[in-house]
């Protein structure tokens, strides 16, 4: 008897010891355009300057996978650094996990001392945390859910307005963007309020009131451009799976049926790719008349006609649009006279120039949008509009300068290490 007692400690001892091995995973949640991509690239970020070693997984719901290029250019000078990217599907879906599934143990082979997570805006939580708990070689230690404040503040009266809009579908049998967003909130360990500030402090406290109604276990900060310390990422305890436990029972029933469906929540998305330039005053003049909060998301890649040689990253979220300078288009600097190039330099670059298919060498506009089911296709008609006409083209090919009232000073967009 003695002999067994003994036996059954050392097992439970040994079974602690390789629980507490488990690599940590934090999952970088909340809806579209709150801000997870730029704390992903800060985190990684700092894992590099500090030599941690992070496997980094990211979802993007659309086939573009522009959040994947984003992340994969902040990784790309350190190769110690383990990178996953799954597209074309939400990770909630029963195709995400079993993508998911492959990505975990991919990094698991490689000893990360961090796992970190970013899903699309429309990923719902339960089905991750479910994956993980009880998962032998990772623990789930953080669902940090991303709250843009100034969304919350102008489109749901600082919060005040959640929990009547979800009881409003609930009554109408819906099941929307609002459920969705409350219910990341509802599964969230950490939620972090963004972009505070476009908003001012008593409209912050007043959000900070109106989430802990809702959920009352999680711990809530706010960033300032997704600034948080990798630090505070190791000091978290496991994921409290008990205080979620009846959330699992209510909503099972129901994600079992979404996670069937690859884009549920009546949102829907659409790829636009072209080879022309923006017209830069039309796509100026649609933007403001024609985009509302049923368009939640668009994002990519974009050249304007106005500014030849800028490759320019398009980020929308909400009401607010944000360019960002990527690069050098390599064609405009082929165009270039002075581009004091070697004679081997320059043969490179107009062979990688030669392969590209469109009429303006490696520039082109590639963009996913992402909204209302209802609405999204008439919006995007809207900015397939604002490309030039083939008038235009030999235009602007003959010198002809078109109106520019974007903003003339745009951030150079670039990792921190």
């Amino acid at each position: 008897m003695r002999t067994e007692s003994v036996l059954i400690y050392l097992y439970l001892s040994l079974k602690k010891n390789y629980m507490l091995k488990r690599v940590p995973v934090v999952i970088l949640n909340g809806f579209l355009g709150s801000g997870k991509t730029t704390m992903f690239k800060s985190l990684l970020s700092q894992c590099m300057n500090k030599n941690i070693v992070a496997s980094a997984i990211v979802n993007d719901m659309s086939e573009l996978d522009v959040d994947g290029e984003l992340i994969s250019n902040v990784l790309e000078e350190d190769n110690s650094q383990i990178f996953n990217s799954i597209s074309s599907c939400v990770l909630s879906s029963k195709k995400g996990i079993e993508k998911l599934h492959e990505c975990v143990a991919n990094s698991i082979k490689n000893n990360p001392e961090i796992i970190i997570i970013e899903t699309s805006g429309s990923c719902h939580p339960m089905p991750l945390i479910k994956y993980f708990e009880g998962h032998n070689k990772v623990k789930l230690t953080g669902v940090f859910v991303l709250l843009d404040s100034q969304m919350i503040t102008q489109d749901f009266n600082c919060g005040i307005n959640l929990i009547p809009e979800m009881q409003q579908n609930m009554i109408n049998n819906i099941r929307g963007p609002i459920n969705l967003l409350v219910e990341q909130i509802l599964f969230s360990s950490n939620i972090i309020l963004t972009k505070i500030d476009k908003v001012d402090d008593n409209e912050i406290q007043e959000i900070c009131n109106q989430v802990k109604q809702i959920n009352p276990y999680a711990h809530i900060n706010s960033v300032v451009h997704g600034n948080l310390s990798i630090e505070f990422l190791f000091n978290l305890k496991e994921y409290n799976y008990f205080n979620v436990a009846k959330l699992f029972n209510e909503l099972e029933p129901i994600l079992n049926q979404e996670e069937k469906i690859d884009k549920p929540y009546n949102l829907a998305s659409n790829v636009i790719k072209d080879d022309r330039p923006f017209h830069p005053e039309r796509l100026w003049l649609v933007c403001h008349k024609f985009l509302d909060k049923r368009i939640y998301r668009s994002k990519g890649f974009f050249w304007l006609a106005s500014r030849n040689s800028q490759s320019l990253l398009w980020n929308q979220a909400a009401s607010g649009i944000n360019l960002e300078l990527i690069g050098t288009w390599r064609a405009s600097i082929l165009e270039n006279e002075q581009n004091n190039l070697l004679p081997e330099e320059l043969k490179a670059l107009e062979e990688i120039i030669s392969n590209q298919k469109g009429r303006f060498g490696d520039r082109c506009c590639d963009l996913t949008v992402i909204g209302d089911k209802d609405h999204i296709d008439s919006f995007t008609d809207k900015l397939k509009s604002c490309f030039l006409t083939e008038e235009e083209i030999q235009n602007w090919r003959n010198g002809y300068s078109f109106r520019d009232p974007w903003p003339k000073k745009i951030v150079r967009l670039k990792s921190n290490h």
